[in-house]
């Protein structure tokens, strides 16, 4: 046959090309097509068929539980993502992965919910009986449980679905008060007073978690309290000229600073600061509107007198510094209340006020002293805790409804918050009454940032009031000392023996275990396990024999919660049921405090791991993994509670994610319009989608959402679905028989077959470190930019073209291969993509890529030597590639097979590796020329790759009509038009 007849021929052999054969789509359809694979999994119960695989350690994620109160959110979604994502990969890296979804039920926001339906609706709850209050709270919680299930189940989350664990279920219910019971019977539950962070609107002690900040505008003051020589000192203005005075502070006024006017009449003392310089200072001349007068004379910190002057809107020149004053001469000194004998007052501030030395005392800011209310203030409670003087400077004028009591002169029945949370009226009244007596100096506002309740939105107040406390400092009575003899010791011990992800976790649950203060049990509400304890009357909170501590009684209200639910405690009769014989009723009161929401969360260590059939064997999780606000939350008070109890942590691993943001890095919210709900996503995208923001981005920190991200991640998941359906189209009618094994395949095969060892153990390090963006980085480098990009690219002609060559079986074992490692590497993130590319090639009922393990890749793959010299390989190719791109780019060619370049090489070794491969297929050209001449000055080169440069010369010959190659032997062979590659295919 003649090169003319070829050359005119055309013959359309495009049938007799190994063409790729696949109907997975490339069109994913995620958000119709996932609901069916999760029906799948469900009726062929992959996760209880995981189970039955004998001879697997155990691996436990516990969950941190969310709270049922309405729809999940995007942090909600990225969460349990995370956790799902750990689960799953350890499950296929050959251990028992388990994960018991829970949710905490109770607590105030579902007790909020429900008093709001009352005022809908006219009813006081307080008119309810209380268990049948409490049974709508639990069929509010139950109801968002079932909501959020779904939801969960939706983004493919794998778990015990159909058995969580509640912490209102009755067995619960029983052992949080168990755990409970451990705390009053070994001497660290204790019933104290002291100031706490108190919700007018709630009516009840927050913990710091429960607290969030926000800016508010407060009222702020400058208020004068007039200096007593010492306390006998007469204390009417009028009698002040009648003695001799004994110093020239006599008469004088300290000058405090507050913006917290309604803490004025709970005023005990003024605090300075030892290491502050003070001086005297007297007003020589005053505006028209000013407080101050001429000849009034004021102690104030040097650095803070003229701030302070200003705000009393006197000028330069109308006040000077008299002399210094020492903090020897402050300490003997007294000081008077501002409302001392106020006309009307009874004597209620007449006495005068003590001034001491405070280590909290600054000169930032304010006047250099520090107003003292002990019962509002911690760092002045703890000030006269040391000095053994609570009885005498602890007030009781708030009550719980943030008003003041009814007797409180001036002030009786006045609110710090309105009803709703706002300004109520008792600043006002407060400074109007210090402006009438002249105890003003100045006032204004200021914007400052204000702790809130995150659940009523509303401002808080510290007030001093009864609680019930677990002591930190207090030694444990259980003899689980291994770790220390306190709860704050074991902590500290304790918290370095996890493993932290980040470690900056470590550093801060540390600093502030260091410096906690006891631990605050109660709160005054009624949906939740009460604190089960019995006080006896007549006693004093500091009397041995206060709390009842016995086993019985102990025993019949475990037994009782555990058939009734904690319901039990508030039937009636409850008291005299469960002191039975034991103890005589009338001796002893029952306690209706309900524990912290926190104690039910820190206690899921012990109903869930240590007391269900498919929890650990130690009771100590794998894995807790929350939000980075959770190392004051459910970090926190999970240590605290199982040092306590157990004197271990309840976690080997801390993982913490940080805040989900919106694109331009705000904080989502409603009111701005920038949040983005999981629910939308799924319904845009599928949930894998979803799933792959998670596994892209760097959880360990604030991490940023929304419409342009996710177009970003659809585009990543393209490029990767696209490199599935190329192996799986590839693969069609694949069997053993065409199988290979390593050490007869070419060398490009064997470099992948290295990268692929390389890359599983990053794969397997990354899910073992929880590093899930370094695992998919890689994974995703690996199928984009080594696979699709390079050998995919170089193998397509070999594939399509070559009849049953060993280059040809070689690379489609290496597919195979690679399938099962891509295919199951990803499985975790991308748990319903992966699982359709595993039913394309392995359909049925029972087939599933989750009740599979990543498989073992042999060490004997890795080949240093030929990763180094194929390195060398794909740098020339850069070259040669980038230098054809130009020829594309100016019309010169159309394709790279069009070209036969000449490749000039000066290292002699890289020449080397070059001559022993196929180089013209690696650059996908006809031909190529390797030399060791000098490249003339037009030869293209890359800056960055030295020693290589590329001059472009056409390919000679014919266009084979089956392969495209252009070759000097088209048309001489048997069947038309063909080369003699193709042609023996042909044949």
């Amino acid at each position: 046959m003649c090169a003319d007849k070829a050359d005119t021929a055309s013959v359309d052999y495009k049938d007799t090309l190994n063409l790729p054969k696949t109907d997975f789509p490339m069109r994913a359809g995620l958000p119709k097509r996932e609901p069916d694979w999760l029906a799948k999994w469900e009726k062929i119960g992959v996760y209880d068929r995981l189970r039955e695989k004998e001879g697997r350690e155990s691996f436990t994620l516990h969950d941190g539980p969310p709270y049922a109160n309405g729809n999940l959110h995007i942090g909600h979604a990225l969460n349990k993502t995370i956790k799902d994502i750990i689960v799953r990969s350890h499950q296929m890296m050959g251990y028992d992965s388990r994960y018991i979804p829970g949710w905490d039920c109770h607590g105030l926001p579902i007790e909020w919910k429900i008093e709001e339906q009352y005022r809908k609706k006219g009813r006081n709850k307080d008119d309810v009986d209380i268990v049948e209050f409490r049974q709508e709270c639990r069929d509010f919680a139950d109801h968002w449980v079932g909501v959020q299930r779904e939801e969960f189940k939706r983004l493919g989350i794998t778990g015990t679905w159909d058995k969580p664990y509640l912490t209102m279920d009755f067995r619960a219910e029983r052992i949080i008060a168990e755990e409970f019971q451990k705390f009053l019977m070994n001497g660290t539950l204790y019933q104290g007073s002291q100031p706490m962070m108190w919700s007018p609107i709630e009516q009840t002690v927050l913990a710091e978690a429960e607290v969030e900040y926000h800016d508010k505008d407060s009222f702020t003051i400058w208020v004068k309290f007039k200096v007593l020589i010492d306390a006998t000192t007469p204390a009417v203005e009028g009698d002040v000229g009648q003695v001799e005075p004994l110093s020239d502070l006599d008469g004088a006024h300290v000058v405090i600073w507050t913006t917290t006017p309604w803490t004025i009449p709970s005023n005990k003392a003024v605090a300075f600061g030892r290491d502050i310089s003070y001086g005297l200072y007297k007003v020589t001349g005053t505006p028209e509107e000013c407080w101050a007068k001429v000849g009034d004379r004021y102690i104030l910190a040097d650095t803070r007198a003229a701030d302070v002057m200003a705000r009393a809107r006197l000028e330069d020149g109308q006040w000077r510094r008299l002399r210094d004053v020492t903090t020897e001469e402050l300490q003997d000194l007294y000081v008077l209340h501002p409302l001392a004998n106020a006309p009307g007052a009874d004597g209620e501030w007449d006495e005068p006020r003590d001034f001491r030395h405070g280590d909290f005392v600054s000169d930032e800011e304010g006047t250099g002293f520090v107003h003292c209310a002990p019962s509002h203030g911690m760092e002045e409670y703890e000030l006269y805790r040391d000095l053994g003087m609570l009885d005498q400077v602890l007030t009781y004028n708030v009550l719980d409804d943030g008003s003041f009591r009814a007797g409180l002169p001036f002030f009786g029945g006045k609110y710090i918050l309105s009803r709703k949370g706002g300004e109520g009226d008792a600043n006002k009244a407060v400074i109007d009454k210090l402006a009438e007596v002249g105890g003003l100096l100045a006032r204004g506002k200021i914007k400052h940032s204000y702790p809130h309740s995150w659940r009523s939105k509303a401002p808080i107040i510290y007030r001093n009031t009864p609680q019930w406390f677990a002591a930190i400092d207090r030694p444990v009575g259980d003899g689980l000392d291994m770790h220390g003899t306190t709860i704050r010791e074991r902590a500290l011990t304790e918290i370095d023996h996890v493993k932290w992800t980040p470690q900056s976790g470590r550093n801060r649950l540390y600093s502030m275990m260091e410096s906690r203060p006891d631990w605050v049990l109660g709160r005054q509400r009624a949906w939740g396990v009460p604190l089960t304890c019995f006080t006896k009357k007549g006693a004093l909170p500091t009397d041995p024999d206060y709390l009842l501590r016995n086993e019985a009684v102990n025993q019949r209200i475990l037994d009782a919660f555990e058939a009734e639910g904690a319901d039990a405690w508030y039937k009636p009769g409850a008291k005299e049921r469960f002191l039975g014989n034991d103890v005589d009723p009338n001796d002893y009161d029952q306690v209706f405090d309900i524990l912290d929401v926190w104690f039910d969360s820190g206690s899921t260590h012990a109903f869930v791991l240590r007391d269900r059939e498919d929890g650990t064997e130690d009771g100590i999780a794998d894995v807790y993994m929350e939000g980075t606000d959770q190392h004051r939350g459910w970090f926190h008070s999970s240590l605290l509670q199982s040092v306590g109890t157990t004197g271990r942590a309840p976690y080997r691993n801390v993982v913490t994610h940080g805040m989900t943001l919106d694109e331009k890095g705000f904080k989502q919210s409603k009111s701005l319009g920038n949040i983005t709900p999981p629910q939308d996503v799924i319904n845009q995208y599928g949930a894998d989608i979803l799933r792959l923001w998670v596994a892209q981005t760097d959880y360990t920190a604030d991490q940023r959402i929304g419409p342009e991200i996710l177009k970003g991640t659809a585009d990543s998941y393209r490029r990767l679905r696209n490199t599935m359906r190329f192996m799986l189209g590839s693969l069609n009618d694949f069997t053993e028989a065409d199988r290979v094994e390593p050490a007869d395949m070419p060398e490009l095969e064997r470099w992948v077959l290295h990268r692929l060892a390389e890359l599983d153990q990053v794969v397997r390090d990354g899910y073992k470190a929880f590093d899930f963006q370094g695992v998919f980085q890689a994974v995703f480098t690996f199928a984009t930019t080594d696979l699709s990009a390079f050998y995919f690219d170089i193998r397509k002609d070999a594939l399509y073209c070559d009849g049953d060559t060993l280059r040809r079986r070689s690379a489609r074992t290496v597919l195979d291969i690679l399938f099962h490692r891509l295919t199951t590497w990803l499985a975790p993130i991308l748990v319903f993509t992966m699982e359709e590319v595993w039913l394309e090639r392995y359909p049925g009922d029972d087939s599933s890529i989750h009740l599979v393990d990543i498989p073992e890749t042999p060490t004997t793959w890795r080949d240093e030597a030929l990763a180094t010299k194929w390195a060398k390989v794909r740098a020339a190719r850069r070259v040669v590639t980038a230098a054809l791109e130009v020829q594309r780019r100016d019309k010169v060619i159309g394709a790279s097979l069009e070209a036969a370049p000449v490749v000039h090489v000066e290292d002699a070794h890289t020449l080397a590796a070059l001559k022993t491969v196929a180089f013209e297929d690696m650059t996908i050209t006809s031909d190529i020329v390797l030399t060791d001449d000098p490249a003339p000055a037009e030869a293209f080169r890359l800056p960055e790759i030295a020693g290589i440069a590329t001059v472009f010369e056409k390919a000679e010959g014919q266009k084979c009509q089956r392969c495209w190659k252009i070759l000097p032997d088209v048309g001489t062979h048997r069947h038309e038009g063909v080369c003699a590659r193709c042609d023996s295919a042909l044949s």
